[in-house]
């Protein structure tokens, strides 16, 4: 007799906003942060971002845009149901929104591999999807511990594959713990790939 047990699961939340008005209504206030942000597109320039960020340049998003303020409230309760499915112990502390930032990537744009240091749940809301964009493609975290392993098949099973590719559309949140690396690849699509990011803090 044998068994095999599946330990240590990596989750990810996943939540569909079918609100077509709200997240209009979302994509000219990062439209509009991505033309009127001097700092920003100033820092994206210096830093060699390809596409617009408001991460390094603006840190009160909901108090700029009640929109914003509205999906970090929103996202809040997400959050929260993630926590529960991931049973964390938080004692007497909670977990909340620290960082909020748009990205805004053209044709050609992608962002490299990495993971959010010091968070413990991170995420992106997306907002505008044209056909052709990247997904987010998120990394086996043992990858690099493999060592001598052989890849897989070509056809392995989703739960076995070392890069997994999730497609997002407008209105989807996705959701994952903050050590998960992941990337963008590049923009393929003719027009602008437009998401919200964000970080949560265990105080």
């Amino acid at each position: 007799m044998s068994d095999i047990l599946t330990l240590f699961p990596t989750r990810l939340y996943r939540a569909e906003c079918d609100d077509t008005g709200f997240v209009d209504e979302l994509r000219s206030a990062c439209e509009a942060l991505a033309y009127d942000d001097v700092a920003g597109q100033k820092w994206c320039i210096k830093n060699g971002y390809p596409g617009y960020t408001s991460y390094a340049s603006l840190n009160d998003l909901p108090w700029r845009f009640p929109i914003f303020k509205v999906l970090s409230k929103s996202i809040d309760k997400h959050v929260a149901s993630f926590a529960k499915t991931l049973e964390f112990d938080l004692g007497g502390g909670k977990l909340v929104m620290d960082s909020l930032w748009v990205n805004v990537l053209p044709e050609g744009g992608f962002h490299a591999a990495h993971i959010h240091p010091n968070s413990v749940i991170s995420g992106t809301f997306y907002v505008a999807i044209p056909r052709g964009a990247s997904a987010l493609r998120l990394e086996d975290p043992r990858h690099a511990m493999m060592m001598a392993a052989p890849p897989r098949k070509a056809k392995a099973g989703r739960d076995n594959q070392a890069f997994v590719s999730i497609e997002p559309q407008p209105g989807t949140l996705l959701l994952w713990e903050s050590w998960l690396r992941h990337d963008v690849p590049m923009n393929r699509a003719d027009s602008e790939r437009i998401s919200v990011s964000f970080n949560y803090n265990w105080v």
